[in-house]
């Protein structure tokens, strides 16, 4: 179903997700060179050039997913799902800043738990009204759940 609009719509919700991963950026750019760049890493953590593609690729397709959702008749599971994903791009935000801009290893961990748990939920809801919303929110779980591990092993081995 086409809303109007929905061309609007969709480049709003690329400019919303893009405004949190460029507010992000402010802090992992000034950490990366000497804060992070200074801890120890487990072997499997990523060469840093791998991270901006493929957030960039994951900040793409969750605008697209929320765009499928809003696409939809109003609905009591259209409302919630666009809901949670709000939530969940704020708490994507707040990871950031917790890690990269406040060295707080410790509590973005328990933070990125919390996003995982809400991201895990926006997918489900994105299911319920969107298969392939659904689906485009997939890789976005699979990627924290890694960033999750990832974060676990810096606080463990900088702790």
């Amino acid at each position: 179903m086409t809303r109007p609009g929905a061309i609007l719509a969709l480049l709003g919700f690329l400019a919303a997700t893009f405004a949190v991963a460029g507010t992000s950026t402010i802090f992992t750019v000034q950490a990366i060179p000497i804060w992070y760049a200074a801890l120890a890493k487990p072997p499997f953590n990523p060469p840093n050039q791998i991270f901006g593609p493929v957030w960039s690729l994951l900040y793409t397709l969750m605008a697209i997913a929320a765009w499928l959702i809003w696409k939809r008749p109003a609905s009591p599971t259209r409302i919630r799902a666009l809901i949670v994903f709000w939530v969940q791009l704020a708490l994507n935000f707040a990871w950031s800043f917790l890690f990269f801009g406040e060295h707080r290893i410790g509590l973005a961990l328990a933070e990125i738990v919390l996003l995982w748990l809400i991201i895990l939920l926006t997918t489900w809801l994105f299911f319920q009204g969107n298969r392939v919303g659904g689906w485009l929110f997939v890789p976005y779980l699979a990627w924290v759940s890694f960033a999750a591990v990832l974060n676990f092993s810096l606080w463990r081995l900088n702790s």
